[in-house]
């Protein structure tokens, strides 16, 4: 609890209405975003994530991932097979926090991720938690791109990314 007390103090200081103005005319939203980007409180921030192991994970030297299945500009049809490698790093479930290890996401048709937050879970970001190495998807006919991203224990691309090249398919 002690842990989560200085987290929740941020959070509920920044829940206050964006109104609340002192005499400069300058609102309380204005201050709280300045102050958050003050180095004083990017380092605070910093501790604070790695205190309830929200920091980045780091990863070694390079590490990447790549497509086996299919190669760029590939002609396929649906479901179609998608097999990932990786190099330099381990496969291991989401939720398993061991070192240079993490599993794998697919990012299709580009959707815009925070590569300092956990992956999303949606139509366009497919998440292989259990450590998958394979998969098939069921893409609707035409163009489409695919990146795999690597995510740690908790969703979150590791720092450096370990990410593939962008590949396109067209599926028939």
């Amino acid at each position: 609890m002690r842990r989560l007390l200085p987290l929740a103090l941020t959070l509920s200081m920044l829940a206050l209405p964006a109104a609340a103005e002192d005499k400069s005319g300058t609102s309380f939203k204005d201050k709280a975003k300045a102050a958050a980007q003050s180095d004083t409180a990017k380092n605070l921030k910093a501790q604070g994530l790695a205190k309830i192991g929200m920091d980045t994970t780091p990863s070694p030297a390079g590490a990447k991932a790549y497509f086996i299945e299919p190669k760029n500009g590939a002609e396929v049809t649906t479901p179609v097979r998608v097999v990932f490698g990786l190099s330099g790093m381990g496969v291991a479930p989401a939720g398993t926090q061991k070192e240079n290890t993490g599993h794998h996401h697919v990012l299709i048709d580009e959707p815009a991720v925070d590569p300092n937050a956990p992956l999303p879970a949606n139509d366009q970001v497919k998440h292989f938690g259990g450590g998958q190495t394979e998969t098939t998807l069921e893409l609707k006919p035409g163009k489409h791109t695919l990146q795999l991203v690597l995510g740690d224990w908790k969703h979150q691309p590791h720092n450096p990314a370990v990410a593939s090249e962008k590949i396109a398919i067209t599926v028939k």
